[in-house]
């Protein structure tokens, strides 16, 4: 599995990042928007939007002292090559098993 694939895996492994991340697909938001829609503190979204920014599935985007995100759904693509290798893989294994009667 590449690097970047686990390290997205990983980031969407907690549930209050995909929750954020989920949120992020309908439209940029500042941090304290976030926060206002989530059962955590403001300090802990910005650490989970940390993990997603380096996991590349956020970008960042400053504006005075205000950090608008944005979701970045192309960052799922190591992640969906993955799944359609192993997928492919596996449905191969499969067609000579059945082929072999």
């Amino acid at each position: 599995m590449p690097a970047s694939a686990a390290a997205v895996l990983d980031a969407l492994g907690d549930a209050t990042r995909r929750s954020i991340l989920e949120r992020l697909l309908d439209g940029p938001s500042a941090v304290g928007v976030l926060a206002g829609q989530l059962p955590v503190s403001r300090p802990a979204v910005s650490q989970h939007l940390r993990v997603l920014k380096e996991a590349g599935l956020v970008t960042e985007r400053r504006e005075g002292t205000r950090r608008f995100y944005r979701a970045r759904p192309e960052g799922l693509d190591d992640v969906r090559a993955f799944l359609d290798e192993f997928w492919d893989d596996k449905l191969e294994r499969l067609k000579r098993e059945v082929e072999r009667g």
